[in-house]
């Protein structure tokens, strides 16, 4: 039996728990996550739990390569662009730091769902 509800942070892309073919949405999400040579192992292709977990930690690392790049970028390319430029580049970076801490939540509840738990809303 499937639970069409979702946590808040689940990603569109990926069916609810639970429903038919779920886990393979999962998968492909998961993917397009990571770096594309994940694809080539079947070690982490076949086990969606370890995709989710390597996901994690590599989101993490982007996120964390990102915060470093927002601290660093005025003191590094100060001398190589002109104000517009940089003011474009802070923003995209944040824009960066935004979309990645929501896929930080996405993996973390598709990694909970993959070990079992289910999400049961509040009232």
């Amino acid at each position: 039996m499937s639970d069409a509800r979702v946590p808040p942070g689940w990603p569109a892309q990926v069916r609810p728990a639970g429903s038919p073919d779920w886990a393979r949405s999962a998968t492909g999400w998961l993917l397009d996550q990571c770096p594309p040579e994940y694809r080539g192992h079947p070690a982490i292709t076949r086990h969606p739990v370890v995709l989710a977990w390597l996901a994690g930690h590599h989101v993490e690392a982007c996120l964390a390569a990102t915060r470093q790049a927002l601290s660093r970028v005025r003191a590094d390319l100060a001398d190589d662009l002109p104000a517009p430029a940089m003011a474009a580049v802070i923003e995209a970076l944040e824009a960066e730091q935004v979309r990645l801490l929501a896929v930080r939540r996405a993996v973390g509840l598709l990694e909970e769902a993959l070990r079992g738990h289910r999400y049961i809303p509040r009232l």
